[in-house]
């Protein structure tokens, strides 16, 4: 009877720490939170199975305004490291939650705080003064940086190395998933840069000023914006212009984000036989555009289809 009451306390520890093992493997991992679905893909790619990865907006959300929610509160608290993207993209709605956090490691200068502008070639910095009639414009320069191939391995790059700061017993670990999506990069670039070749110079139009990383590196010419100026709905007088625009250009691809609404781009489409392609400028944005590799092979295959049904 005692053999058998120790064994079946024996069982029950088993199980116990089956139970309890998952998540003490789970706490030696380093919580990272981001503020954008991009930032997340690209820490995933580098922190692989050493970290826990998060992403606050979502990809099909407007990421210059996300609703805070206390949820989010409860993420940021039990962050090791926070990564934004920075040049005031989340302001109106990321410091108070990083504030009210009280968590003293993700605070802005803290070590578990990233910034992933300062890897990355930033665009559109203004040279004047920046005033609120000129829209929301960013003093800082274009906050949609992560649309460039190049950057995306700037900023992997900078976040292994945090990473590594951050975890020095796995820093050996983080610099060679880092080599592996480098060299991955490379010849996914190679792929959508032959993709691309063919429609180099093709003029463009976009719903939101979004797109000046992506159309640099493959060459495409951003001629006009459905917005009048940047964070200001359209209006008359602008849509009217920007309809004479494309019909002196040539120009027939209107881009438009998720979570802008649709009727105007396509009042202007009608009238400059033009095509409206709703394009996704985060991973997530679709179920199925699942990682930062994914994002780009969907969005080349929209434009492509597109310039050969407008040439």
């Amino acid at each position: 009877m005692l053999n058998r009451t120790r064994l079946a306390v024996l069982l029950i520890l088993l199980s116990l720490g089956a139970l309890f093992l998952p998540s003490l493997a789970e706490a030696k991992k380093l919580t990272v939170v981001t503020a954008t679905t991009d930032l997340a893909a690209l820490a995933q790619e580098v922190g692989g199975d050493k970290i826990s990865v998060e992403s606050i907006a979502k990809g099909y959300q407007d990421p210059h305004f996300v609703e805070a929610k206390p949820s989010f509160l409860l993420k940021l608290r039990q962050a090791d490291l926070l990564i934004v993207v920075g040049l005031q993209l989340e302001i109106g709605w990321l410091p108070p939650l990083i504030n009210q956090s009280g968590n003293a490691r993700i605070q802005v200068g803290a070590p578990g705080y990233l910034d992933a502008s300062q890897f990355a070639e930033i665009l559109d910095i203004p040279t004047g003064t920046v005033t609120r009639a000129m829209g929301d414009v960013h003093p800082l320069g274009n906050p949609h940086y992560w649309l460039d191939p190049e950057n995306g391995r700037r900023i992997a790059k900078g976040i292994a190395g945090k990473l590594g700061d951050l975890d020095p017993s796995n820093t050996a670990y983080y610099q060679e998933r880092f080599q592996d999506f480098d060299k991955r990069l490379a010849a996914a670039e190679q792929k959508w840069d032959a993709e691309m070749k063919p429609f180099h110079g093709r003029k463009v139009v976009t719903y939101h000023n979004s797109f000046p990383n992506f159309a640099k590196h493959f060459g495409l010419n951003v001629i006009g914006y459905v917005e009048p100026r940047p964070g200001i709905p359209p209006t008359p007088s602008h849509t009217i212009e920007l309809i004479g625009l494309m019909k002196r250009e040539n120009c027939k691809v209107i881009l438009v984000e998720p979570y802008f609404d649709l009727k105007t781009p396509q009042a202007i489409a009608r009238d400059t036989g033009g095509l409206v392609v709703q394009y996704l400028p985060s991973v997530g944005g679709e179920k199925q555009v699942t990682n930062y590799f994914e994002l780009f092979d969907y969005d080349i295959g929209l434009l492509t289809k597109a310039f050969q049904s407008t040439q």
